[in-house]
């Protein structure tokens, strides 16, 4: 007689039934891209730092070290960075983006705070390698060219390094201290920085070094041709940041016109304001939807009582007067004049139409390809001259400390590439994990923190920073909302749910295996698992 199903179980388990066997697709973890990751242009692993930041103590370095892997300016990219990883943010479509700037602005002040240090853990190259330019880019490539073990030194034309960061971000965004202690980390390095050097003769120069990154930022204001009376007061905004950061203040009246629609005219207008104007207008020729300016910055421009114009372009300027037209938009949404003319009380205009980076350098140096003010470069970062590559404000994308960060890692890893003769591993890029992939149902209703600002009548008065940073209660509250898209953050959702206990757990960081003797393929662990961290794919027969 045959023995009851029962006893044929093998002992101690009840897995004696191997399930495997009917499957025809199997689950498999995965690691997608988090939309926060994909979108930030310093190419920092923001998942990855934020679930270190989540466990709080000892995570916050961890969490700090990870981002040093990518970006040498954490404190100061909490910042200023205008943080696309949040517009990306799957968790905007549930409630509201997790606050991640404001996490990296508590990470990186925690390290200054705390005087975390990174080192070069390699042996030195022999190489040599020189930066031209002090700015977000060029520090950034000297930085991790440096944890690489070659030896840089940087030729700054100013008198201080951090390029557009300290001369046209201005105080009341950017604390100089913040600054000042993450560009002495780089230094610490071994860095060697050269100030008021201009490089005039590249050519000549190139030739003691091994390889060239040029980052010269574009610190020339753009003018324009506006007909003007001989007592009109016209300055342009870039020069009219630097002058104040280095202590020279101009002397604009009670009365400031700002002509312009991007971020360098909301900091000029706001900047008038607080050296004592008492009215400050951005006259733009577009409407509000068109202007260029993040809305973060027009908002705070707007709490601190600048004024706007819009649809209006700038005919002539007199002593204490502007005239001023208005536009219409056409079909195309181009401004079109309309002949209607008024007068504007300004007893000065500041020309914020962008910048230009000065190319003169770069004279006599072969191959080199300049179109439209800025320098062609390959998929490398290099320019048309072996050996000399460029990134930041001087080559054709776009201009933030972010992007400009970002080009400074990723030319430094095709340098170092091109130093050894051996070309970079292919980054590999998974699939996104998208806001369909997770299972919301399982994340508790957190709502954002958001970051205190300073009090009306400090910020008009003062250079005080008018976003201030979180405490840590906060910030880890604020880590805490990360949904971990796409990746395996041990839940323990698929070992619970499995019908088949075909879920191993390995162990805490270990993560889990699927026991393919008896995963049947039935998917319940994919449709629970919250973050999207499994698949199914086909059973290969």
């Amino acid at each position: 007689m045959d023995k009851p199903f029962a006893i044929t179980l093998d002992i101690g388990t009840s897995r004696a039934n191997k399930t495997g066997s009917w499957r025809t697709e199997r689950a498999v973890y995965t690691n997608r891209m988090p939309p926060c990751n994909d979108s930030c242009p310093a190419g920092e692993n923001v998942q990855a730092w934020l679930y270190d930041a989540e466990a709080g103590g000892e995570g916050y370095e961890r969490a700090w070290r990870t981002i040093m892997e990518d970006n040498p300016f954490p404190a100061v990219m909490g910042r200023v960075c205008y943080h696309p990883c949040e517009t990306a943010c799957n968790r905007g479509q549930l409630d509201e983006a997790v606050g991640i700037n404001s996490v990296e602005r508590f990470v990186g002040d925690e390290a200054i705070r705390q005087g975390w240090t990174v080192s070069v853990d390699v042996a030195p190259t022999g190489k040599r390698v020189l930066v031209v330019g002090a700015g977000p880019s060029g520090l950034a490539a000297a930085y991790h060219l440096a944890r690489r073990g070659h030896s840089v030194t940087i030729k700054e034309a100013g008198p201080m390094a951090g390029g557009m960061m300290r001369f046209g971000i201005p105080r009341y965004r950017l604390a100089r201290d913040v600054l000042d202690a993450e560009v002495q980390r780089i230094l610490d390095l071994g860095v060697t920085l050269e100030l008021d050097t201009k490089v005039s003769d590249l050519e000549s120069l190139r030739r003691d070094y091994d390889a060239v990154f040029l980052a010269v930022g574009a610190q020339l204001g753009k003018r324009a041709y506006i007909p003007a009376g001989e007592a009109a007061h016209v300055l342009d905004a870039v020069s009219m940041l630097r002058d104040l950061e280095a202590g020279e203040k101009p002397l604009l009246g009670r009365r400031v016109a700002v002509y312009g629609g991007g971020n360098t005219a909301m900091d000029a207008a706001r900047t008038a304001k607080r050296l004592g104007a008492s009215e400050a207008v951005v006259v733009y020729r577009r409407t509000q939807d068109r202007m260029p300016a993040h809305e973060s910055e027009l908002r705070e421009a707007e709490d601190e009582g600048v004024l706007f114009k819009w649809l209006t372009t700038i005919k002539q300027v007199d002593s204490g007067r502007l005239l001023v037209e208005r536009m219409e938009l056409d079909d195309s949404g181009f401004p079109q004049p309309t002949g209607e003319v008024e007068e504007l009380d300004a007893d000065s205009l500041v020309l914020a139409l962008g910048q230009e980076t000065d190319l003169t350098l770069l004279d006599g140096v072969p191959g080199l390809v300049v179109e439209d003010g800025v320098v062609a470069v390959g998929g490398d970062m290099m320019t048309g001259c072996a050996g000399v590559f460029a990134g930041g404000d001087m080559v054709p994308y776009e201009r933030s400390v972010t992007v400009a960060v970002g080009h400074g890692k990723r030319a430094a890893r095709q340098i170092d590439a091109w130093l050894s003769s051996e070309a970079p591993e292919p980054a590999v890029r998974p699939a996104l994990a998208t806001f369909d992939t997770l299972n919301t149902w399982y994340y508790s209703d957190a709502p954002r923190a958001h970051r205190p600002v300073l009090d009306r009548a400090r910020r008009e008065s003062t250079f005080d920073e008018v976003v201030l940073g979180h405490d840590e209660t906060t910030a880890l509250l604020e880590a805490r909302r990360c949904l971990s898209c796409g990746n395996c953050f041990e839940c323990d959702n698929c070992y619970g749910v499995c019908p088949d206990n075909a879920v191993i757990k390995l162990g805490t960081g270990e993560k889990y295996l699927i026991d393919l003797d008896y995963c049947k393929g039935c998917g319940l662990c994919v449709a629970e698992c919250p973050s999207g961290a499994i698949q199914m794919v086909p059973e290969q027969i």
